[in-house]
């Protein structure tokens, strides 16, 4: 009877042993993914911040911008993609919307972001673009991988319309979160108006061929990351936009178009790390918590195994030696 039951501890031991690194190493690559039907806003601001009067072409400063940035999911487009490349695929339709101190329209730019649920590698299909324009993004926008590393990445900029690395800083403590530092800074580049411009009428797509006047465009940008997840928690922006030669201008070689320091606003700062914490702990069953506990129960039950089988050796060698005596 203690044989069998030492079989049955051992038999356990393996299968919990074995089941440790399955759960980490083939099913965490697996179910681990971005929901394809995500909706998120996250509201920025500048405080103060320039920017240009086009009735007067001249830059002011105002007591306000604000950035609102809604990233939501596109489920039917989702599983369209997928019937044609047999793979997890989240399509993210995204609009960052400036809106001036008065509440009106500064631009609004709409993404269509096609990536790998798994890994957030992008997609290239039909349908991928940054304000109406086809692109072919490199690198990752908005998030990072599960289980981010320190290690500099590629990061997709909409205005530009390509990756640039985004380099990990360091590790820093933010709001009760162990979160990865990075930075990019992207150099002065020339770039297109925005499509939908605050000038009734105005078609910004022949804008610069007409008067000349080029935009261009520099950027700093700074985000906390939690390395569970790859969530941002945290994102700031040093934003410059100026416009520069031709007629539009009245003989000045450049004006500032906007200038400011984007920060996310603090009630949405503390809605994204209540979210994000709920999410470390479903990431972290698959990654430590269930494949630690699985391994210290198998190493457990086969200590168990072994005391049990020491004592069915032990309780038949007494056996032995009384029956010998009787005899």
């Amino acid at each position: 009877m203690r044989r069998t039951s030492a079989l049955i501890l051992l038999a356990l031991a393996v299968f919990f042993a074995a089941l440790s690194p399955l759960l980490r190493w083939y099913a965490f690559p697996r179910l681990a993914k971005v929901p394809p039907h995500q909706y998120q806003e996250v509201v920025l601001e500048a405080k103060p911040a320039t920017l240009v009067d086009y009735a007067t072409m001249r830059p002011r400063q105002v007591e306000k911008l604000t950035v609102v940035q809604t990233l939501k999911g596109n489920v039917e487009e989702s599983e369209r993609i997928e019937a044609g490349t047999d793979r997890d695929v989240v399509v993210w339709d995204a609009l960052t919307y400036v809106a001036g101190p008065d509440g009106k329209m500064v631009s609004a730019i709409p993404e269509r972001y096609i990536f790998d649920a798994h890994t957030q590698d992008p997609v290239h299909v039909p349908g991928e673009m940054v304000d109406g324009d086809p692109v072919e993004r490199r690198g990752i926008e908005y998030k990072w991988p599960f289980l981010t590393e320190k290690r500099d990445y590629e990061y997709y900029d909409y205005r530009v319309r390509r990756a640039a690395p985004i380099h990990y800083r360091g590790t820093q403590e933010f709001r009760g979160l162990e979160v990865y530092y990075f930075e990019q800074t992207i150099p002065w580049t020339k770039v297109t108006y925005p499509r939908k411009m605050p000038v009734p009428g105005l078609d910004s797509t022949k804008l610069e061929k007409e008067t000349g006047t080029t935009m261009w465009y520099t950027t700093k940008r700074m985000f906390w990351v939690d390395p569970v997840t790859g969530a941002p928690v945290n994102g700031e922006e040093i934003h410059r936009e100026e416009m520069r030669g031709g007629s539009l201008l009245g003989g000045r070689d450049k004006i500032t178009a906007f200038a400011g320091h984007v920060r996310m606003r603090a009630d949405y700062v503390d809605a994204t790390v209540a979210l994000v914490k709920s999410q470390r702990t479903q990431v972290l069953l698959l990654t430590s918590y269930l494949p630690w506990g699985f391994l210290g129960l198998g190493l457990a039950l086969l200590e168990a195994a072994l005391w049990v089988e020491a004592r069915g050796r032990g309780g038949a060698g007494s056996s032995r030696v009384r029956g010998t005596a009787g005899a």
